[in-house]
């Protein structure tokens, strides 16, 4: 006879801290973190968080709040921890077509939203598919910066005569991300520890023909719509359609922590970081209970910052005290 089916799945565990064991806790700009939890609460689905949002806005002691009305909450689930960051592009563009500005920033066509997955990358850039239908938002001169500005969701456009847009996310193909990083690794080129956004863009300019199909080798496709109604001052519009805040906002897996959640991180590497941030976005690549993109901010030199965190460490999610303890087995409660 058959024995019963065995799960290789890892399970997702959960473990209530407390505060004294958030290394670093103390020495946090709460206040800061408060504000940008502000932003966003407001969203979050439940009468114990609806409750917490309006408490948040007369609060006066910003780490007595958190104390008094969450719990730290760590949620595994077998996968490595993993934190990466992300940041805000500027890419220069026009609003029409020339012989520079070649490459387009789509929207959304409608039957992409009707059939998943849709067409791939390289089916959408090849096929024709979106030619004279009006679905271009601007025109760029970089093909491989495009390619990153797909990767990071968002990012602002610079025309000639000086004037800003901003794009943010409109939808996907529906196709797993696939990092070209890893595929590079994979063909023998580049030792995963060579790895960056940098190599990769220069690598590809350098191989246009074997760069385009490394571009490909990601099925994935992100479309766009304009946001330049957000202020300049502010950040990209996230997952939660608000500003995000560089180095307090990180993006996460939703499956596992509420958009909008605060969540402590310490993240190790050669710039160690322990800090309160909020659960404001989230990404394709973005994928398990440990794993989080941090937002460093907007231009080139967020970028580079952004391009050198690939570090270990562990993400804690704050929760509503009796929304915490539903998570433990009985036994535990």
């Amino acid at each position: 006879m058959a024995g019963p089916a065995v799960s290789n799945e890892p399970e997702t565990q959960y473990a209530i801290l407390g505060f004294e064991d958030l290394d670093g806790w103390a020495e946090d700009d709460h206040a800061a973190a408060l504000t940008v939890f502000k932003n966003t609460c407001g969203d979050l689905d439940g009468p114990d968080w609806g409750s917490l949002c309006a408490l948040a806005h007369d609060a006066t002691d910003a780490r007595q709040f958190f104390e008094l009305f969450f719990r730290p909450l760590r949620i595994t689930d077998g996968q490595e921890p993993l934190f990466t960051g992300y940041f805000e592009p500027e890419l220069s563009g026009s609003p029409i077509p020339t012989a520079r500005y070649r490459h387009p920033i789509y929207k959304m066509p409608d039957e992409a939203h009707d059939t998943r997955p849709w067409m791939t990358r390289r089916d959408i850039l090849s096929s024709g598919v979106m030619d004279g239908r009006g679905l271009e938002i601007a025109w760029v001169d970089d093909p491989v910066e495009l390619f990153f500005l797909q990767v990071q969701g968002s990012g602002r456009i610079r025309y000639p005569d000086g004037r800003v847009i901003r794009v943010g996310y409109g939808g996907a193909n529906g196709h797993s991300y696939r990092s070209i990083g890893q595929e590079l690794v994979r063909r023998g080129v580049y030792q995963p520890h060579q790895v960056s956004a940098d190599v990769i863009k220069n690598w590809v300019r350098r191989n246009p023909v074997d760069g385009q199909d490394l571009l490909f080798h990601n099925d994935s496709y992100v479309f766009f719509r304009e946001v330049s109604q957000v202020p300049a001052d502010k950040g990209p519009l996230g997952a939660m359609n608000r500003s995000i805040t560089p180095m307090r906002t990180i993006a996460v897996d939703p499956a596992f922590t509420p958009l909008g959640a605060p969540v402590w991180i310490e993240k190790g590497g050669r710039n160690p970081l322990k800090r309160l941030m909020v659960a404001q976005d989230t990404g394709s690549a973005i994928k398990g209970a440990q794993r989080a993109d941090v937002f460093f901010g907007t231009g080139d030199d967020a970028g580079r910052a952004a391009g050198r965190i690939k570090d270990p460490g562990r993400l804690v999610v704050l929760m509503p005290i009796q929304r915490a303890y539903a998570f433990l087995p009985e036994s535990l409660q």
